[in-house]
């Protein structure tokens, strides 16, 4: 009976006369493939072919767990990768911690107040010694952090007294420190979130300008501040002075939040500057950043003095202020001030010391020379008391300043080697360096002779011996256009400028015609090595400046992210 019934089961089935016709849409409806699963006869420990696993294997439904989609691959690639991807940066992250805070100073090691040097008992001539029992007896009682080492007790009492040496460092005195190491201090602020005050001197704008300011600050923002303008010469227009600087700086490509011309002596526009960092704060921390020499602890003084009418904290600051010094190099380490009561510490640092600035290739007993302290006043050549002196008026007369060479004390010598006939240069920087005028083949001659002597610095026969001489001679060609204006001005790095005048404003010189004439003028500028030359638009200064300088016309999109200058 069984088999019977498994016949008649597997016999074919009997279908109505109309559905055994082809018919198209049957068959797609009712002829989809169904899979039959068989019990495999092999045994259990025969292993089974990859074919014979694939017809085997249950799909969903059955025993077993479904094989992963492509899709589900795909994301647990994804998946895979994106775990990859933050163990890196964990890594990453953790690695540039361990970085900064090895570039960081260690808050364990107590400074000087003073000047940032750790303090130290065992080398008396070093910066951050302090007598040991003082040492002690501070230590016992909690305050080595009101203790000034025995340099900053010099330094405030006028001793010129030199510690870094090295690219951009001092020659002549104690060298405990390299201007290199000094840099290498301030490395960390690139990978910080803080805010930079830059410090620029208005005297010596290109040289202090810090060209690679952004290996140092990174993307930060920065307000620059433009010091010492108290030094420029008198019925200056700073309306004219400010655009001028915005202009300079819009060339750099800096992230400048703003300009402010300040003085740190008359405490002109500090105000404006503590505005602008309480606005531009935001519970960050604070770093005074310039050259070296370019007035930091002189600003952060000013900044307290001001703060502290209103801020407690910034009272109390002032009691520990940073030394000043005329030296270049006064501050050695980074100086933390606790002068903001919203969050945030304010930094003294330690100043760039550039290697193309004249300070870095005097002696450091003619340091002092270099620093003007009083207001500048242009010494113009050519001028009725130089011709007289050398007995040259006869020549000035007729031919002007051409075939002349002009020293600026022992650092810098300007041939003129073609110029109009009422060319004038007028040079602006520290009165203590003498200004001489001799004819071009007897200056070699000249420098020679009175080098040390008339020609400072350097001062002295041995340092005079020891000098190396102006090795680099650069060849300018100044062209203008309108003879009513300084056609440029040359910056010496370090010292200050030489406007050059095509057509002199004094009294009573008539001028020529200038229609047919090439309008160049040729002059051969030699300075020390490795001191840099900056052809740059002539700085509007004095009484003249205002009427001759003229403001450049600004688009919408100019005029929005241009900078705005306060004073």
């Amino acid at each position: 009976m069984a088999p019977k019934t498994l016949s008649a089961f597997l016999s074919p089935i009997s279908l109505p006369h109309h559905l055994t016709q082809f018919n198209p849409k049957f068959l797609k409806i009712n002829t989809k493939p169904t899979r039959i699963f068989c019990k495999s006869a092999q045994s259990h420990k025969t292993p089974l072919s990859e074919t014979q696993l694939s017809v085997s294997m249950p799909e969903a439904g059955g025993a077993g767990a479904a094989a992963p989609t492509p899709g589900e691959q795909f994301l647990e690639r994804q998946k895979a990768f994106e775990a990859a991807k933050l163990v890196m940066k964990e890594a990453k992250k953790k690695k540039r911690r361990e970085k900064q805070k090895a570039l960081k100073v260690n808050s364990a090691v107590v400074c000087c107040y003073g000047c940032g040097a750790p303090l130290q008992t065992s080398d008396q001539e070093a910066p951050g010694y302090v007598d040991p029992d003082t040492y002690e007896l501070k230590k016992r009682h909690h305050q080595l952090r009101t203790v000034l080492c025995g340099r900053c007790r010099l330094l405030s009492h006028g001793h010129m007294i030199t510690a870094v040496g090295g690219n951009g460092g001092y020659p002549g005195g104690k060298q405990f420190v390299s201007a290199d190491e000094l840099r290498e201090k301030l490395s960390h602020l690139r990978h910080e979130r803080v805010l930079i005050v830059k410090l620029v001197d208005i005297v010596d704008f290109n040289g202090s300008f810090l060209a690679r300011v952004r290996d140092l600050a990174g993307a930060n923002p920065i307000i620059l501040v433009v010091t010492k303008v108290d030094l420029l010469p008198r019925d200056t227009d700073l309306n004219c002075v400010g655009d001028w600087v915005v202009e300079a700086t819009t060339k750099k490509k800096l992230n400048v939040l703003s300009v402010h011309l300040t003085s740190s002596k008359s405490l002109v526009g500090i105000t404006g500057v503590i505005s602008e960092i309480q606005k531009e704060k935001k519970g960050r921390d604070v770093y005074i950043l310039g050259s070296a020499n370019v007035g930091k602890s002189a600003f952060i003084n000013a900044l307290l003095k001001m703060m502290a009418h209103r801020d407690p904290a910034a009272a109390a600051a002032r009691k520990y202020k940073p030394i000043q010094s005329a030296v270049p190099g006064t501050t050695l380490g980074p100086i933390q001030i606790d002068a903001f009561l919203g969050g945030g510490k304010l930094f003294d640092t330690p100043g760039v010391h550039l290697h193309h600035r004249q300070p870095a290739v005097v002696h450091s007993d003619d340091l002092p020379i270099l620093a003007p302290r009083s207001r500048l006043r242009g010494q113009s050549f050519p001028n009725a008391k130089a011709a007289s002196e050398n007995g040259i008026a006869d020549k000035f007369e007729s031919n002007g300043l051409n075939g002349f060479s002009i020293f600026w004390g022992g650092l810098v010598r300007i041939d003129v080697l073609k110029v109009l006939p009422e060319t004038s240069l007028t040079f602006y920087g520290p009165k203590a360096l003498q200004i001489h005028i001799v004819p071009t083949d007897k200056a070699d001659e000249f420098y020679k002779k009175e080098l040390g002597v008339l020609l400072t610095p350097p001062t002295g026969e041995k340092k005079a011996k020891d000098w190396k001489g102006l090795e680099i001679m650069r060849e300018l060609q100044i062209k203008f256009e309108d003879p009513r204006r300084p056609a440029s001005d040359v910056a010496i790095s370090g010292l200050g400028w030489i406007a050059i005048e095509p057509v002199s404003r004094s009294p009573g010189r008539p001028e020529s015609n200038l229609e047919e004439t090439v309008k160049e003028l040729h002059l051969a500028v030699h300075v020390p090595k490795p001191v840099e030359i900056f052809v740059r638009p002539p700085l509007p200064v004095g009484k003249a400046g205002a009427e001759w300088y003229q403001y450049r016309e600004l688009t919408e999109k100019e005029e929005e992210l241009r900078p705005k200058w306060h004073f």
